[in-house]
């Protein structure tokens, strides 16, 4: 598809599907929106009659991205769905917004979310709630707190969008609308210019139909900033690809973890060919060799349903087939981990929203109830924040408040700090490559770590947003106890839609999500392992040879 069939066909869509309410603003509503509009056209009409004359910026050049409104945008207003924040105007582009804009995207608006990203169904919107509507007349949620920007993609109202992921944002609309979502390695991405709601937690994420798209967009956004104090340094990033390397020579001299032959059963019980690297050798690139995959027992919880439990054991069989190791794997302390981030999470949001009073910042609200003796009821204060917040957003403010308190902090905050540290010490015990920030020696690898650790994105299908009404914050928050230990342990994290039986109850919703957890900065291995074993089906083998041109591994 030429860049102005996809530009003219991404507007078309934002106008025809707006009712999923995926955006809070776009183009042409933007500043000088439609000037935009026409210079993108005449620059890919350029581009399409004289590809000689234009030489493309990069491998984004001409693609039109959209951009949760918790982003910077210099022309365009970013209110994180909030009331508080209506109208505010950023003074400039947030770093990973201005990258894109230098590789030559397009960035056509600001996507819907859950307000100050506090939610799992992207319900929570001073904008109104995002609705999945992939189903015609069954409205399911789009997952949150980045929903809007989930069904853009599924919209076709863009071809990637940026989003946040603190908990599971990113994972969980993914798994919700069938698509692609990556939260890198947290400091692999700026964060300067994102609206922060737990610093130590936030991270800039990737949502996109294609693993291929994924990977354009992550490395073109993978580079250091000083703006940013948590945006890991240049040396970091030299000792993170020196363990990379070891452990690529270490397994070409080695023949015992290479792909062994697979026995006939398992060829004519796969769905993929499992010849591919015999047949087309420069697909698979630095992955020629079998996988360790971990499939950690805690993970397999009660409330897990029967659709996604079958769509996760088939994905484990299907990697078995393909000539992967299945390994078990114990991660105890990840049950505690959900309370933990609900305890961590709020406490760091109450200190960042403080300063939402509609005096330092936010908008202010008059105060027009007054006592007999004409002084106001309430302090500007307490009203504006009382007015501009959401009940979600309020809710975890005080839970954020009390653990901060000196009757809470050593009794919640410091045993939920104890507990995150298990959590990255128990991920590090089980891979076989050495978490880099812990160690600054090149270590071999162990003989029995995994690679990979594959587990359900969430505990099922995208519920009904007519059920949601009778749900409480406890349901909600339950959604995102498979996402939020990967949180907590900063790892790279992706989440990749896995066919439903056709024999299941859930038979309006094609697709669950599986998530691959990786070791700390192997973001860009982790997205290939998706993008061969996972993604690339019987249907892709034409477009093989094609992949293998472009040089994508």
């Amino acid at each position: 598809m030429s860049l102005v069939v996809e530009a003219h066909k991404s507007l078309i869509n934002v106008g025809l599907r707006a009712a999923s309410n995926a955006f809070v603003t776009h183009l042409p509503t933007g500043i000088h929106g439609q000037d935009r509009v026409q210079k993108y056209v005449e620059r890919a009409q350029t581009r399409l009659e004289h590809p000689s004359l234009h030489e493309p910026k990069s491998l984004l050049d001409g693609q039109v991205v959209a951009i949760k409104d918790n982003i910077w945008t210099a022309r365009f207003p970013t209110s994180c769905a909030s009331g508080i924040l209506q109208g505010f105007q950023s003074p400039r582009d947030a770093n990973v917004v201005n990258a894109l804009e230098q590789a030559g995207a397009m960035v056509i608006g600001k996507t819907n979310m859950d307000e100050f990203g506090m939610g799992s169904h992207s319900t929570n919107s001073y904008k109104g709630g995002v609705r999945n509507n992939a189903v015609p007349g069954l409205h399911r949620s789009a997952g949150g707190s980045s929903g809007g920007s989930a069904m853009a993609v599924l919209n076709g109202q863009c071809r990637i969008a940026l989003a946040t992921d603190t908990g599971g944002s990113v994972r969980l609309p993914a798994a919700y609308t069938g698509l692609i979502g990556f939260k890198p390695s947290y400091g692999r991405l700026s964060r300067h210019g994102v609206v922060p709601y737990a610093n130590s937690l936030d991270t800039v994420g990737i949502i996109g139909k294609d693993a291929e798209d994924i990977l354009r967009t992550f490395r073109q956004l993978d580079r250091p900033d000083t703006n940013d104090p948590t945006c890991i340094n240049a040396a970091t990033r030299r000792r993170i690809a020196d363990l990379k390397s070891a452990r690529y020579r270490q397994r070409s001299g080695s023949t015992i973890r290479l792909i062994r032959k697979p026995s006939p059963q398992r060829v004519e019980n796969s769905n993929f060919p499992v010849d591919r690297r015999r047949r087309y050798p420069g697909l698979v690139g630095r992955t020629d060799w079998a996988q360790v995959i971990g499939v950690p027992a805690e993970y397999n919880i009660a409330e897990l349903s029967d659709s996604v439990r079958e769509a996760w054991n088939r994905t484990l069989s299907q990697l078995d087939a393909r000539g992967h190791t299945i390994v078990p794997i114990s991660l105890p302390t990840t049950k505690a981990a959900l309370s933990a981030y609900y305890v961590l999470a709020p406490a760091e949001a109450s200190s960042n929203l403080a300063k939402y009073d509609g005096i330092r910042y936010g908008v202010r609200c008059s105060n027009s109830e007054t006592q007999p003796d004409q002084t106001p009821t309430s302090p500007l204060y307490s009203h504006t924040r009382g007015a501009g917040f959401g009940d979600e957003v309020k809710r975890r403010i005080l839970l954020g408040t009390y653990s901060l308190s000196s009757a809470g902090i050593n009794n919640y905050f410091i045993q939920a700090q104890k507990i995150r540290r298990l959590v990255q010490r128990e991920f590090d015990s089980v891979f076989s490559l050495p978490n880099p920030l812990r160690t600054h020696t090149i270590t071999p690898l162990t003989e029995t770590g995994v690679d990979y650790i594959i587990c359900p994105t969430a505990p099922t299908p995208p519920p009904r947003l007519i059920d949601l009404k009778s749900s409480t914050p406890f349901d909600a928050y339950m959604n995102d106890v498979l996402t939020v230990p990967a949180s907590l342990a900063g790892l790279p994290a992706i989440s990749v839609p896995a066919p439903v039986a056709p024999e299941s109850r859930y038979t309006d919703f094609a697709n669950v999500g599986i998530q691959v957890i990786g070791q700390y900065g192997d973001d860009e291995a982790l997205v290939r392992f998706v993008h061969v074993e996972l993604q690339a089906t019987d249907k892709e083998v034409r477009h093989y040879k094609r992949w293998r041109k472009k040089r994508f591994l």
